[in-house]
């Protein structure tokens, strides 16, 4: 009989994971620490042409045939990263478990857009779902995914890799001056998608099934769903996130943490760059396979310094987006802004619970009754910020469809059946308690208490 390659037992691929783990962090201190990171030459930027950047409403309709529509779909796998937990929020655990609207996660309407909204039951197509957890919420995701047991959809997940914090003055491994628990080690970035997919035996699981793509995006953008590498046109709310640019003949995705401190501002602008990276990737399994093969995948260290329990550490990080560089034939595709819509804070909880959005089969689409292409901005103070106290505050979440912007301050509770429209700012002061009362319309509206009568 034929011998089983070193990694191929149950027993020894777990070892042989950690090895590589190990390997990649070596590699990765050791990139860091040469010095030897490319510093992006600011003149050699270029704003991306139309050919390397491609206008979403010049692509191809997909097919009207079924058949070939599931043949196409066959190909397909999508992978969500599931890593973040929800303790910004306020919330323990993954943090696609929040409840989103209707009662619905976002783990929910994920599996709901596969299976019943666009794929699995239109087409008799099998688009697998796989979930790539951190150590963080790998236990919680096993117990959650059970519910989905008898859905038409193959669920996989697999963990990213589990790395070592740096503590920064001496530049040594947590762990190896004693701190074992958790808070030891860190997820480094979704950077680690490739090698941790490979490392899986995902990767090659999805080839011998005849899958040729991977769809990838945040778990928490509602707007990222399989539709026909996004980018999106810039708002002045997303001056953080990367941009694409021509650099050398090649697309590149450049971050902020790349940016010489003299042109930051420029960078922030939405004149010269216009798009910004949504995280939503569409990439060839195989070329996957190639290039973490060829251990190609150089992308640009990310320093992540934090204090935990008061000692300086430091977390070496990689994103995923980073890598186009390394793929031959690479594009981005500017797509509308309808396809992101994270949820990253409970301002963004109160747009998609309102009545600017429906739900329909999974899908959180957009009312056409608001005119104004953007949405309206929502500042809510710290008494918001935990989706609890955020869900508490409000009888019902108010109609804001002709609303441009909300600003709340203090203890400050909304009634049901509320209408903000225009501008409206909402202040109480320090030790007063504002109750909104049911019904009410507010327009174009400063509203200040002073105290409890």
């Amino acid at each position: 009989g034929r011998s089983l390659s070193p990694c191929q037992s149950d027993a020894s691929r777990r070892h042989c994971r950690i090895d590589k783990e190990k390997s990649g962090f070596i590699s990765l201190v050791s990139r860091y620490l040469s010095g030897n990171e490319e510093q992006i030459e600011w003149g050699k930027i270029h704003t991306p042409t139309d050919e390397v950047v491609v206008p979403y409403d010049t692509l191809a309709a997909p097919p009207e045939d079924l058949a070939a529509t599931k043949a196409l779909l066959d190909k397909l796998a999508v992978l969500k990263l599931n890593g973040g937990l929800g303790t910004t929020m306020g919330c323990t655990g993954p943090k696609s478990v929040i409840e989103v609207r209707n009662g619905f996660t976002f783990l929910d309407l994920i599996v709901v857009q596969i299976e019943v909204g666009s794929l699995n039951k239109k087409y008799g197509s099998n688009v697998p779902l796989l979930l790539m957890n951190s150590f963080n919420t790998h236990d919680d995701t096993l117990k959650i995914v059970e519910k989905y047991a008898n859905s038409n959809i193959q669920i996989h997940t697999f963990n990213q890799s589990q790395y070592p914090r740096v503590v920064a003055d001496e530049f040594l491994p947590w762990p190896s001056k004693g701190k074992t628990d958790k808070d030891g080690w860190y997820p480094p970035g979704h950077g680690d998608i490739f090698p941790s997919l490979m490392n899986s035996g995902k990767l090659d699981l999805l080839l011998s099934q005849g899958k040729e793509y991977v769809f990838i995006a945040n778990s928490d953008n509602l707007g990222a769903i399989v539709d026909m590498i996004q980018v999106t046109p810039k708002t002045l709310a997303d001056v953080k996130g990367g941009t694409l640019i021509s650099y050398e003949g090649r697309v590149q995705l450049l971050e902020i943490a790349q940016v010489p401190d003299a042109h930051v501002n420029e960078f922030k602008s939405i004149e010269k760059f216009k798009i910004f990276n949504t995280n939503n990737l569409w990439v060839s399994l195989k070329a996957i396979k190639r290039l973490v093969e060829a251990d190609a995948l150089k992308m640009e260290i990310i320093p992540n310094p934090k204090e935990v329990e008061g000692v300086k550490v430091l977390q070496l990080e990689t994103a995923a987006g980073a890598a186009i560089r390394f793929f031959d034939h690479a594009i981005g595709m500017n797509v509308p802004r309808s396809r992101f819509l994270p949820v990253k804070a409970t301002s963004d909880l109160q747009l998609v619970q309102s009545d600017l959005y429906t739900l329909v089969d999974g899908f959180v689409t957009r009312n056409a009754a608001r005119t104004n292409p953007s949405n309206p901005s929502i500042e809510l103070g710290p008494e918001f910020k935990k989706v609890g106290c955020f869900l508490g505050r409000f009888k019902s979440i108010p109609s804001i469809v002709e609303l441009d912007s909300l600003k709340v301050s203090g203890d400050v509770w909304f009634g049901s059946g509320i209408v903000l429209k225009g501008k409206v700012t909402i202040t109480a002061k320090p030790g007063v308690k504002l109750e909104i009362p049911d019904g009410k319309v507010i327009e174009n509206k400063f509203q200040i208490k002073q105290k409890n009568y």
